[in-house]
C-alpha cells in the first residue's frame, strides 16, 4: 500500500496566493471581453498585485498580462483564436547614501595679523569633532571648549603677538569616515602693541572729585567698542559716566560721578584692552585694572572777592557749601590780578578745578611777566595752565586785602604748610568771582567744568 505525504499547510498557503490573482483575472476577462466585443483590435490588459516584502528595502509586485486578438464576442468570452496568461515577479531595493563631515573655520585656516584677543571657532556639519588641539609655537596646548553635541570648538584665550597657532583633530562624518581638521592662524606683530595707562592706582586714596582716566597714545577709532570692555564696581553704588576727552598730552576717556564721590567709597575698574584695535597698526598691548579708596569729603571753596580760601569738610555736593558738615580753616589769600589790571593771562580761572599734583619744593617759571626759576613751597597743582596753591611770602602784606598774583593762590608759609598736608590729589578747588572760566583749554583735568548731561553726551555708548 502507497502513502502519499502531505506537508501541512504548503497546498492552502498555494491555494491562498494564488486565488486573489485568478479571482481578479477572470474579473478582467470578463471587462475585456465586454470592451472589445464587436471589435476587430487586439487588447491587453495588465494587473499587478503588490504585497509586502520580506526585507524593509525591498518590494515585490506580481504581474498578470491578458492579451487577445481576433474578433471580439458578444458573449463577455475571450476569443478561441489567440489568448494568452503571462504573470510576471520583480523585487527592487535602495540604500541612502550618507554624508561625509564638512569643517569651517572662522576666521579663515591660514589667515594672519589676527588680534590675539579675537575670537576663534571651528564647526563641523554632518559630523562630529572626534578630537581638536590648538598649540602655540612650543607645543603648549591652548584653552578652548567642544560643544555638548561635539559640532564645534571655541577657543578659550587670549593669544601671544608675534606666534603662529597649530590647529590639529579629527571628525567623524555621518558615514563614519574621519576627516582631518587642521590649519594655522598668525597673530599681529610686536610692533603692533601699543600702550595705555590708568589712574588713579592701586592702593591710592584720593579726593572726592578725582576722575577715572584711562589714556590712550591715540584717538580711537571705535570708542564704543572700547567703551564695552570697561567695567567700575563701587561700594556703595555710585552714579556715573564715561566720557572722552583730550587731555593735555593724550586722548582718554574718564569716569566720573554725577555729584562728588561719597567719602570712603572703595572702587574697582577693569579695562580689557589687551589686543583691542585703537587705529591701523595700534592695539592694546595689556589689560588694565586699579583698586583705590576715595578719601574723607573735603572741599577748598575760594572766593577771589573775599580774598580768602575756606576749607570744608563732609561735603556731598558741587557747588554747594551747605552740604558740609564742618569748615576746618580759613586762609587769608591774594589770587591773580587780571581783572584788576586787565589782563585776561593773569585771571585765576573759576570752576572747580582739581588738585592734581602735591610738590614740596617746585621752580616756577613766566618769561612773559620776568621770572625763571623761583622757588616756591608747598606747591598744590590745581590745573595744568599754572595754577597753584602756594606759599609766597613776598605778597603776605596783600593778602586778605587785594589780588596781586599772576593767577595763583599765594598764602604764608605757615598757612600754605598747613593746607598742604591737608590736600589729597583729586580734592576739588571751588574758585569764584572772578572774569574768566576754567575750560579744556586750561588743564588737563576739566571733567567737572562739564554739566552733568552735557558729560552724559560724551559717552560713546
Amino acid at each position: 500500500m502507497r502513502f502519499t505525504r502531505f506537508v501541512r499547510g504548503s497546498a492552502h498557503e498555494r491555494r491562498t496566493r494564488v486565488l486573489p490573482v485568478v479571482l481578479g483575472v477572470a474579473g478582467v476577462l470578463a471587462l475585456v471581453a465586454g470592451c472589445t466585443s464587436g471589435s476587430e483590435q487586439g487588447a491587453v490588459v495588465t494587473v499587478t498585485t503588490d504585497s509586502a516584502a520580506t526585507s524593509p528595502a525591498a518590494t515585490s509586485s506580481s504581474q498578470v498580462t491578458v492579451s487577445s486578438s481576433g474578433e471580439g464576442t458578444s458573449n463577455g468570452q475571450l476569443p478561441s483564436s489567440a489568448s494568452s496568461l503571462t504573470t510576471s515577479s520583480t523585487t527592487s531595493s535602495s540604500t541612502p547614501v550618507l554624508p561625509s563631515a564638512e569643517v569651517t573655520a572662522s576666521p579663515k585656516f591660514g589667515t594672519t595679523d589676527l588680534s590675539p584677543s579675537g575670537a576663534i571657532t571651528i564647526k563641523v556639519a554632518n559630523g562630529t569633532i572626534k578630537d581638536l588641539t590648538m598649540t602655540n609655537p612650543d607645543g603648549k596646548v591652548i584653552k578652548g571648549t567642544v560643544a555638548a553635541d561635539k559640532k564645534s570648538w571655541v577657543l578659550g584665550e587670549v593669544l601671544g603677538f608675534g606666534k603662529t597657532y597649530t590647529v590639529k583633530g579629527t571628525a567623524t562624518g555621518e558615514d563614519g569616515k574621519a576627516v582631518a581638521i587642521k590649519g594655522t592662524y598668525g597673530m599681529l606683530s610686536e610692533d603692533n602693541k601699543a600702550d595705555s595707562n590708568i589712574t588713579p592706582g592701586d592702593g591710592e586714596v584720593v579726593g572726592i572729585a578725582q576722575p577715572i582716566i584711562i589714556r590712550f597714545p591715540t584717538e580711537p577709532e571705535n570708542k564704543a567698542e572700547i567703551e564695552k570692555h570697561l567695567k567700575i564696581t563701587t561700594e556703595p553704588e555710585v552714579e556715573g559716566s564715561w566720557g572722552w576727552i583730550h587731555h593735555d598730552d593724550a586722548w582718554g576717556i574718564d569716569w566720573r560721578p554725577k555729584d562728588y564721590w561719597p567719602a570712603n567709597t572703595k572702587v574697582h575698574v577693569e579695562a580689557d584692552l589687551y589686543g583691542l584695535k585703537y587705529a591701523d597698526g595700534m592695539y592694546g598691548s595689556t589689560d588694565l585694572t586699579t583698586d583705590f579708596t576715595i578719601g574723607r569729603a573735603q572741599v577748598v571753596y575760594a572766593d577771589a572777592t573775599t580774598f580768602q580760601i575756606v576749607v570744608k569738610q563732609g561735603c556731598t555736593k558741587a557747588n554747594d557749601p551747605d552740604s558740609c558738615t564742618s569748615t576746618t580753616a580759613t586762609y587769608p589769600a591774594s589770587y591773580g590780578s587780571g581783572d584788576d589790571i586787565g589782563d585776561v593771562n593773569r585771571v585765576t580761572r573759576s570752576g572747580i578745578h582739581v588738585v592734581n599734583e602735591l610738590l614740596p619744593v617746585h621752580k616756577m617759571s613766566n618769561p612773559e611777566y620776568g621770572y625763571e626759576n623761583v622757588t616756591e613751597y608747598w606747591d598744590v597743582r590745581i590745573s595744568n595752565n599754572g595754577e597753584f596753591i602756594h606759599q609766597n611770602s613776598g605778597t603776605v602784606g596783600d593778602q586778605g586785602v587785594v589780588n596781586v598774583s599772576h593767577g595763583c593762590i599765594n598764602l604764608s608759609a605757615e598757612n600754605a604748610e598747613a593746607y598742604f598736608k591737608s590736600a589729597l590729589i583729586g580734592d576739588p578747588v571751588e574758585v569764584t568771582g572772578t572774569s574768566v572760566q576754567l575750560s579744556a583749554a586750561d588743564g588737563d583735568i576739566f571733567d567737572w567744568t562739564v554739566s552733568w548731561g552735557e558729560w552724559q553726551s560724551l559717552s560713546a555708548s
